[in-house]
């Protein structure tokens, strides 16, 4: 990009946000990230780090960072509900992509990133306390006003605020409530020894008759990890969005009373857990614009996914490298928006339905079909495990990343 470099006002500092900063940042972009809350603190659980979010944060620095605090996945493992296995395969560098999957704390990432912003813009790149109200835009820049601090002005603003942003309900106005899809979450972490390989990530049962989803995110050099839990289940009624809200074991402990399995006792995983949380399972429709002039969207304000398949951060950081590359690369920063809302907008869009309908858990539900919910002597008697790879790559293309898409 010749001339001057337009100075980008983002507003949110969670994953997708200060990726941005640090995409940014290394073309030489300037920005500030402007974040609500009074300070940052160690929220959330797991997060799958996957091979194609991986590669933009080693491009940025991060990976060594990474690789110190998570735990480096190996496999994917599928159970049915009475523990046999149905299928597994090798993920990340284990089936040869060039970047490793990471199973990380959500709160350990963060650190990562709001660590790299501090030490590489300094430590005023980021202003806490400011609570975004609204954005006003003229063809010279844009305003960002917020609730208890003075305006902020520059070239281009980017709503990285998250699933209730503010400059999605304004760009949007007559969007509807949430779309609920009549399921449930708890999750929790347990501090335990490894189970199966010690770093795979365990998908166990259905929604209908109990489901859940397992893996570690933090070693111990006493040998033992932090393990992330979280199952899903239907239910008629949910409570307000908020990764906050504490759960209770037994609102959800009833399909599992029996799960104790010769690879893990889950009863004892669930109730040796640090903490419980409770989650809606709720995203909301894809929209047919994220930009308007100066102003775009980024992360779960541009496309609110369910907490599948390890997608959500994931595609907030890829949105964050497109839209830092297409500024970088065009004259024009307003073509540069809207060429980013057609590179991201449609892949966003199908996973976002995707996940609704057939997240890679549906390798059980098929299965399950078959069976009737019974347990069975051979997998290979009642499916081809190739189509049940089958089913794998299909999420894998269309997540974007497959083997192919990412790079070996």
């Amino acid at each position: 990009m010749t001339g001057k470099k337009p100075r980008v006002l983002i507003v949110g500092g969670g994953i997708g946000g200060l990726t941005l900063a640090l995409a940014l940042h290394a073309r030489g972009l300037p920005c500030r990230v402007y974040e609500a809350a009074p300070e940052f603190q160690p929220l959330g659980v797991g997060i799958n780090m996957l091979p194609h979010a991986i590669r933009e944060l080693t491009a940025l620095g991060l990976q060594p960072a990474l690789e110190a605090l998570g735990v480096e996945a190996r496999e994917f493992a599928y159970f049915n509900r009475h523990g046999q296995a149905i299928f597994a395969e090798p993920c990340g560098r284990f089936a040869g992509y060039e970047y490793p999957h990471f199973s990380i704390h959500r709160a350990d990432l963060h650190k990562v990133l709001a660590d790299a912003v501090a030490n590489r813009l300094g430590p005023d790149a980021v202003r806490l306390g400011h609570r975004c109200i609204g954005v006003e835009q003229d063809t010279s820049g844009v305003k960002i006003s917020f609730e208890d601090a003075e305006p902020a002005t520059g070239a281009i603003a980017v709503g990285a605020d998250g699933f209730h942003s503010t400059i999605r309900r304004q760009l949007h106005p007559s969007e509807g409530v949430p779309h609920f899809g009549g399921i449930n979450m708890w999750r929790g972490v347990t501090r335990r020894k490894p189970f199966l390989t010690g770093a795979s990530v365990t998908r166990v049962g259905t929604v209908a008759r109990g489901k859940m989803v397992i893996y570690p995110i933090r070693q111990f050099d006493d040998g033992t990890q932090l393990v992330n839990w979280v199952t899903e289940q239907p239910s008629d009624d949910h409570k307000p969005n908020d990764w906050a809200t504490p759960g209770k074991i037994e609102d959800f402990i009833a399909p599992f009373a029996d799960w104790r399995f010769d690879w893990l006792d889950i009863p004892r995983l669930i109730a040796e857990a640090e903490f419980i949380l409770e989650y809606p399972m709720v995203d909301r429709d894809p929209v047919d614009r994220w930009t308007f002039g100066r102003i775009t969207l980024l992360g779960d304000a541009a496309h609110p996914m369910y907490p599948r398949g390890g997608n959500g951060g994931a595609h907030a950081i890829l949105d964050a490298e497109a839209l830092a590359r297409l500024l970088d690369g065009m004259t024009d920063p307003l073509a540069a928006l809207r060429a980013y809302e057609d590179e991201r907008l449609p892949v966003t869009g199908e996973i976002v339905l995707t996940n609704r309908d057939q997240p890679p858990d549906h390798i059980i539900e098929a299965v399950d079909a078959l069976t009737g919910g019974e347990p069975f002597d051979r997998i290979e008697d009642v499916i081809d495990p190739a189509e049940l790879a089958a089913i794998s790559d299909r999420y894998k293309d269309i997540a974007r990343y497959s083997l192919e898409s990412v790079g070996r």
